[in-house]
């Protein structure tokens, strides 16, 4: 993985917004995939980002949705009488206003009414959890690798403590069994994905998010426990992929809420640092963490280590100024040193923010790491 050696690297998480298809592709259809994911990596190479993706368009834009048929081992279930996890909280509760008028009217997202009514499907493990989704994943390979190569290329999939939320255990006698079982499925994806010569980024926003939702009951200990057990299943899943070769994007959902109580990353940087990864991807530009820069001023960054924070957010409608980027990075590379920081933006823009504004933040994103670098005393051309 290049570091940023000669100027601050730019990159993003991996949602881009969609231009034409629908999230409905069958396998080994690619009437306008190739066309359409041809058509994103030349607009993110035109802007200027160095490491950039397919905007998840092979996975129909949806991080935990693209998993429903790529696992043996589960059946689908009626959705539980109980609210959603999504649906619940503490910042749900304090907010039970807003939140009404968000759910009457669709707000929370971009897409109006279509995304906040479109209920995820909730699965039950009935047996041995194993991979079988080896033809859409090589689908999704063969369409990136063909039209934008494997350098500075990532591929993202998912972690397993995200996937395990919307699947019961019913086979496995305790949750460590159960969260390994789907860990070492997923070993199948990341490997496949390293072995194709891509970077892997592994998602993880259920990880902290869960705090709002069981961690306050646990209280700070247990909660802690809970994630470490789940960061060694992770850990236990990559063990054949060469740390550097590996990116974490950890974060707190991005539904367009309050997040008044969002768990502070000081309370599991120790945690996340512990992924096999080599760069990993924090929320930095919304108004919920932007703070926590000042984090690394006592955390020290590992040798080797690369931090990516947002320093755009889809959580706002409000483009950055370049400046403003600029000033993040700066913060961030008199913390942990220049080379180890690359610009990224808080999480995926794909159905969260308006196609135009989404790209007018990542212009703002590649302005203003050029600014930073100009700042930061690399040489320029």
């Amino acid at each position: 993985m290049r570091r940023s050696d000669e100027k601050i690297l730019t990159t993003h998480v991996g949602s881009l917004p969609f231009p034409t298809f629908d999230s409905g592709l069958a396998i080994g259809d690619e009437s306008h995939l190739r066309e359409d994911v041809a058509g994103v990596v030349q607009r993110q190479r035109d802007l200027g980002l160095d490491i950039l993706n397919e905007g998840e368009y092979a996975k129909g834009g949806d991080w935990l949705r693209y998993m429903q048929n790529r696992f043996a081992g589960f059946a689908d279930i009626e959705t539980p009488a109980e609210k959603p996890l999504i649906e619940q909280g503490r910042d749900r509760e304090d907010f039970a206003q807003f939140y009404k008028y968000a759910s009457e009217r669709g707000t929370l997202f971009f897409a109006p009414g279509e995304q906040m009514q479109k209920k995820r499907p909730v699965q039950a493990c009935t047996g041995p959890v194993s991979y079988k989704g080896h033809a859409e994943l090589q689908q999704e390979i063969d369409v990136t690798r063909d039209v934008a190569g494997v350098d500075d290329v990532f591929l993202t999939s998912t972690a397993p403590a995200s996937l395990e939320v919307y699947r019961r255990n019913r086979h496995y006698k305790t949750d460590e069994a159960y969260v390994f079982a789907i860990a070492e499925a997923m070993r199948v994806e990341y490997e496949a994905i390293h072995q194709a010569g891509f970077i892997l980024q592994v998602d993880d926003a259920w990880l902290p998010a869960l705090w709002d939702r069981i961690g306050m009951g646990m209280g700070m200990a247990a909660f802690r426990a809970r994630c470490d057990m789940r960061v060694e299943a992770l850990n236990h899943a990559l063990r054949n992929i060469p740390e550097d070769r590996v990116r974490y994007h950890l974060c707190w959902g991005s539904w367009h809420g309050p997040h008044a109580h969002d768990l502070e990353l000081e309370h599991i940087v120790d945690i996340m640092l512990k992924v096999k990864a080599q760069a990993y991807l924090i929320e930095g530009a919304n108004a919920r963490h932007d703070h926590e820069h000042a984090l690394w001023e006592r955390v020290r960054l590992p040798d080797g280590k690369i931090l990516i924070p947002g320093v755009v957010t889809h959580s706002t409608d409000v483009v950055e100024h370049p400046e403003l980027v600029s000033q993040r990075l700066q913060r961030y590379a008199r913390h942990v040193g220049r080379e180890n920081v690359m610009a990224g933006a808080d999480c995926g823009f794909g159905g969260r923010s308006h196609p135009q504004i989404a790209w007018a933040k990542l212009k703002s994103l590649v302005e203003g790491a050029a600014l930073a670098s100009k700042a930061l005393g690399f040489a320029q051309e």
